[in-house]
């Protein structure tokens, strides 16, 4: 059994660099496998594995600067959630791209699951998804404003063209793990709206803890590991993963004529050329060739 812990923690860290080879080091240590993602922000990543390492791991991530009332949320997998272990450094955690932007100061008002159905069936209330359009399409809550975003970064141009359809309304945002709803609420709030609320904890935390018959929830909730999608319970859903786009699809899209294995799906066909598919056919040959010698390919080194 894999214990998974998903985590971030938004603090100063003035060398993000020298927080890297310790950290690396003691993930391969105890087994832990994922990514894990550093920058003068602060931390964000998704990491598996024995019960004993993710503790090891969480611990060290605890004593870092800032880091002390970390929290984060955890899963279990019969199956190995990451094939191997990335610590990476980078601008910010969660790429917004405004630099005034800074959830340390100040951020909406968190809402505890139990309490936000209530709130997001509230008529003075918009409830926003923040999350990327290939993650809305697969579920969301009901009622959810859908910006159709490929990215986070875009985000902020989207509310400036839609901002006058939420006047006099509270707003309530939600994302997958919380992370990217720091960042928008403190966006929004900037932006001189004065009621802003999130999910605390996110989806996960949500679909963890409110029971199916009383959910508000509708459909299965994107996951960056290899679980792809999850439900109530945090149960692993029906999703597999494109490996050509690293999109979402359903096991009947298998079947549809864009499909190729690793190659291409209905999603992300039109949106390769021939040399990225040639690209990709020859990963997935070398996939094979390592399947065949019973080894896992991993790919090139990050």
């Amino acid at each position: 059994m894999f214990t998974i812990a998903a985590l971030y923690h938004f603090a100063r860290f003035d060398d993000p660099a020298a927080l890297k080879p310790a950290l690396a080091s003691l993930c391969c240590a105890q087994g832990v496998k994922g990514t894990l993602l550093l920058a003068p922000e602060g931390i964000n990543g998704t990491i598996a594995g024995p019960r004993g390492g993710i503790d090891a791991v969480l611990a060290h991530v605890r004593a870092l600067p800032g880091c002390a009332d970390l929290e984060w949320k955890e899963a279990t997998s019969l199956d190995a959630p990451f094939d191997r272990m990335k610590v990476r450094l980078k601008r910010e955690i969660v790429t917004m791209g405004q630099p005034d932007v800074d959830p340390r100061a100040r951020v909406g008002h968190y809402v505890e699951p139990a309490d936000w159905n209530a709130l997001i069936r509230s008529d003075d209330v918009a409830v926003i998804d923040t999350r990327n359009d290939y993650e809305v399409e697969i579920g969301t809550f009901e009622g959810a404003v859908d910006p159709q975003t490929r990215s986070f970064g875009d985000f902020p141009a989207w509310w400036q063209a839609n901002r006058e359809r939420f006047h006099n309304k509270r707003i309530a945002m939600f994302c997958t793990g919380g992370i990217r709803c720091e960042k928008s609420t403190n966006y929004v709030l900037g932006q001189g709206v004065e009621e802003v609320y999130h999910l605390k904890g996110g989806i996960l935390k949500y679909l963890e803890e409110v029971p199916a018959e009383q959910s508000a929830w509708q459909g299965a909730c994107f996951v960056f590991d290899n679980r792809v999608s999850v439900g109530h319970g945090l149960r692993q859903g029906p999703h597999l993963l494109c490996h050509g786009c690293r999109r979402p699809i359903l096991p009947a899209d298998r079947d549809r004529p864009e499909f190729e294995e690793g190659v291409s799906c209905h999603r992300c066909f039109a949106e390769t050329s021939e040399a990225d598919k040639a690209r990709f056919r020859e990963r997935q040959r070398q996939i094979a060739l390592a399947r065949a010698r019973g080894e896992r390919h991993l790919g090139p080194a990050d």
